[in-house]
C-alpha cells in the first residue's frame, strides 16, 4: 500500500509542479521582453540625442576654424609659404 502512494505521489508531483513553473516562466519572459524592448528605445534615443549634440559641436568647431583659416590667411597672406 505504501509503494502504491508513492509511485502516485512520485508521477503526480511532477505534473503539478512544471505547470505553475512553465505559467510563471512565460509571464516572466514576457515581462522580461517588454522591459529590454523599453530600456532598448531609451538607449537608441538616448545615442540620437549624443550624435546630435556631438554634430553640432563639429560643425561649431567646423564654424570656427574656418574663421581662424581666414583670419590667418589675412594676415600671413603675403607671405609664401615653403
Amino acid at each position: 500500500m505504501l509503494s502504491r502512494i508513492a509511485v502516485r505521489s512520485a508521477v503526480r508531483a511532477p505534473g503539478a509542479a512544471m505547470t505553475p513553473v512553465a505559467a510563471r516562466f512565460y509571464a516572466d519572459n514576457a515581462f522580461n521582453k517588454k522591459e529590454k524592448a523599453h530600456e532598448d528605445q531609451y538607449a537608441r534615443q538616448h545615442e540620437k540625442e549624443q550624435i546630435e549634440k556631438l554634430r553640432k559641436q563639429i560643425a561649431e568647431k567646423q564654424a570656427e576654424l574656418e574663421k581662424l583659416q581666414k583670419e590667418h590667411d589675412e594676415l600671413h597672406g603675403g607671405e609664401k609659404k615653403q
